[in-house]
């Protein structure tokens, strides 16, 4: 985890509006979000200003964004950062950046959706409106969007780590979700849109719903199992079988155990990054373990359905 050395502040970011954007540069400007690549800062009342803060490939993140979601966004039936205006590296602040609009709403792993029904049927539009077909071009998933099998010695990492340190009452059963996963048939579809990172960090809440999902910086097209882990993580209980209900086409067998051992893969890392301060978060991010936790009770106890 590489932070800039440059210190990002409200001084920094008027400053390169008023090089760059001069028309946004006197908008009330407050700090929203230090994510896990970059900072949001709120731009008055409509705009958000990103900036890179630790990966380095947060930089390639942004402009993929900037390239792809105005053409995506209008499709989606939840509210999305659209990108509104590109900054380029200057001697400044030497990597780019990109003014979007502001998504209004709570993060689900400080607010988690309490309205089973409602939420169900929202992640089910948004995930049916993007799960589209993507054009020659699209970008690659970086590993997410092909066999899960290529992930097995991350998963066998993540369940040693968090093994050892207390955090899973019964590995076994955690385990044998994976294995079935891993064993089930590949996706043989075409390529589809995915959002690639649907934590709970990552869609926004509000009155108990879903109201808004954010950070696009893994677009790619590939295997819809990926986003589809997404009800495991996200809903609360009860709410799975709403979900599958509600999505179209609807999910084979196949790709619904492909869907179950993405859900486990994330599961343990949001675990670890919750609970142990895994993958340079020292102290971690305490509000990633309790839904991750959720999530794995629930993928153990619906097991070989």
């Amino acid at each position: 985890m590489t932070h800039h050395a440059t210190e990002v502040t409200a001084d920094l970011v008027r400053d390169l509006l008023r090089d760059q954007h001069p028309d946004l540069a006197d908008l009330p400007l407050r700090l929203g979000a230090r994510g896990w690549d970059n900072q949001l800062w709120r731009l008055g009342d409509d705009l958000a200003v990103r900036l890179p803060w630790a990966t380095e490939g947060a930089d390639a993140l942004l402009r993929k964004e900037h390239t792809w979601m105005p053409a995506l966004a209008p499709h989606l039936p939840l509210p999305v950062p659209v990108p509104q205006r590109l900054g380029e590296p200057s001697e400044r602040f030497p990597r780019p950046w990109i003014v979007t609009t502001w998504v209004p709403g709570e993060p689900a792993d400080r607010a988690p959706a309490t309205r089973a029904e409602e939420a169900a049927d929202a992640l089910a539009a948004f995930l049916t409106a993007l799960h589209r077909p993507a054009p020659a071009g699209a970008p690659a998933g970086r590993g997410r969007g092909g066999p899960l099998a290529d992930y097995a010695e991350g998963f066998a990492t993540y369940l040693a780590r968090a093994t050892g340190l207390g955090l899973l009452p019964d590995p076994d059963a955690v385990r044998a979700v994976w294995e079935d996963a891993v064993a089930a048939p590949g996706w043989a579809g075409r390529d589809l849109w995915l959002h690639g990172d649907l934590h709970p960090a990552n869609v926004l809440t509000a009155d108990g719903t879903f109201c808004g999902v954010i950070d696009f910086g893994d677009l790619f097209a590939g295997d819809p199992a990926c986003d589809l882990a997404a009800p495991w993580v996200l809903l609360p209980d009860g709410a799975v079988d709403r979900f599958h209900a509600a999505y179209r086409p609807g999910q084979d067998a196949a790709t619904l155990r492909r869907a179950r051992g993405w859900a486990v893969l994330r599961s343990l890392s949001c675990i670890l990054i919750g609970d142990a301060g895994d993958h340079g978060r020292p102290g971690g991010k305490p509000t990633w373990g309790p839904p991750a936790h959720a999530a794995l009770r629930r993928l153990v106890a619906t097991a070989g359905r």
